[in-house]
């Protein structure tokens, strides 16, 4: 069974139309990062999935229960850390995970999960009075809460140092090694390609790419580059004749090709390896940025952003441990 899947889910605000036609299905297991500008789509999926705010058409569903039929049920196996969430000036960090876990009816040990989110210390300070990456830490604790079945995490590093992320990553890559299926939405590149099995990469409302990293790198046609460092320079001669190859370039002892296909760079090391002394290495695949600039047309950097983009989030702050 599909953790999620959405059949020509579709929403409108007015003239705008926010999220458009799309099918999208998620394996249960499986990491999965949604990708793409603000104003893409990604939180009004998010919120139509929890019913936050109802489709103009299409449907959605979550372990096979519809969204809109039985939210209910869908909120009793997932955990969510949204966007947007805010904390009153009157209860500590240890009484807002206390809280999560009797509204879930669960059995989890708060110290535990303040220790593994990195808070254990400050568990009795307001949590009002938290930094933004320590608010971030406590709102991914809540959302582990009685283990869920399907973790949706919005833009979940945001104010994280780097600790704070290692530490978030390492957290998700046990939960989905333990069966938890994680829906992970960002416009941060490398967050997602350091976690995600799968990408699904919106742009303005509409699924423009779905596969693996590997599998965008390949289908957008970008290049790779391998750069050779010899104790004496190299001569190019026959380096760009070599199948995958598009160009190379000398400078100094410094050897540089861009290949097409990444069977290439073997070929350039062992023809280069004939010529001169390899003393070192460096091989790059496109970067998740070039691919997020091909698969989106740049970005719309947040204009036209729709009207739940901003303002979803804070309802779903307040519904998110319901």
């Amino acid at each position: 069974m599909a953790a999620i899947e959405t059949h020509g889910l579709t929403k409108r605000f007015g003239d705008v139309v926010a999220v458009d036609d799309l099918d999208l299905t998620i394996s249960e297991g499986e990491i999965f990062g949604f990708l793409g500008p603000n104003g893409a789509g990604k939180s009004t999926t998010i919120n139509m999935l929890l019913d936050f705010i109802r489709p103009t058409e299409g449907s959605a569903q979550v372990f096979g229960i519809d969204a809109q039929r039985d939210p209910e049920r869908i909120r009793e196996r997932i955990g969510v850390l949204p966007e947007g969430y805010g904390f009153d000036d009157y209860l500590t960090g240890r009484e807002y995970l206390e809280w999560t876990i009797e509204s879930r009816d669960a059995d989890d040990d708060p110290d535990e999960i303040l220790d593994m989110v990195g808070i254990i210390d400050d568990a009795d300070r307001k949590a009002a009075g938290y930094s933004k990456g320590m608010q971030q830490r406590l709102a991914f604790g809540m959302a582990l809460v009685d283990d869920p079945d399907l973790l949706i995490l919005d833009e979940p590093s945001t104010g994280l140092d780097p600790n704070g992320i290692q530490q978030m990553r390492s957290v998700v890559r046990d939960r989905a090694d333990d069966g938890t299926t994680v829906f992970f939405s960002s416009h941060i590149l490398s967050e997602v390609e350091a976690v995600c099995d799968r990408v699904g990469v919106m742009n303005e409302g509409r699924l423009t790419a779905l596969d693996t990293i590997e599998g965008l790198r390949e289908n957008a046609g970008g290049r790779g580059t391998i750069t050779l460092e010899c104790a004496t320079p190299p001569a190019v001669d026959g380096v760009g004749d070599l199948d995958g190859v598009a160009e190379a370039s000398v400078e100094g002892a410094r050897l540089t090709a861009q290949c097409t296909d990444p069977a290439a760079k073997v070929d350039v090391v062992r023809h280069v390896d004939g010529q001169a002394e390899i003393v070192d290495i460096l091989a790059e695949n496109t970067s998740l940025e070039e691919l997020f600039n091909q698969y989106t047309g740049g970005g719309r950097d947040g204009a036209g952003e729709t009207p739940d983009e901003s303002s979803a989030p804070e309802k779903a702050s307040e519904e998110a441990s319901a």
